[in-house]
């Protein structure tokens, strides 16, 4: 009776976590967390856009940070940016080396940051990673 009982709490559990796989729960978890790492960003206005992606996290408030090689075009030296760092203040600042921001932007209206430092260009930073125009 025992045996069949064990036997029985093993195979419900192990048809929860099958269950759990197959209805996508764990699997779309994972897949919302990615877009909301990817970023567009745009130098004013639409005149140039590339992609930006924010990595693990190093230590409190620093990330690893991937650009795309074409952000070059928007601000000289943005592609050696290694580091996302992200103050109490609700800042953000990209470096190559944790500490000395090459761009620092602040919390935009509605969803993403703007930049501030440079004072041009002007840099917007969006959700998402698609380099679409909007409409």
């Amino acid at each position: 009776m025992m045996k069949t009982l064990s036997a029985l709490i093993a195979a419900a559990a192990l048809l929860g976590g099958i269950q759990l796989l197959h209805d996508g729960s764990g699997a779309s978890a994972a897949n919302e967390a990615t877009p909301s790492n990817t970023y567009r960003l745009v130098a004013n206005g639409d005149e140039g856009a590339c992609a930006i992606t924010r990595g693990a996290t190093v230590s409190d408030g620093l990330s690893l940070l991937t650009v795309a090689p074409n952000c070059r075009r928007l601000l000289p030296g943005l592609d050696r940016a290694k580091f996302w760092r992200e103050q109490s203040d609700g800042t953000v600042a990209f470096s190559a080396n944790g500490t000395d921001p090459i761009v620092t932007f602040a919390v935009a209206d509605g969803d993403g940051y703007e930049s501030y430092a440079p004072v041009l260009p002007l840099l917007s930073l969006a959700p998402g990673g698609g380099l679409k125009h909007r409409d």
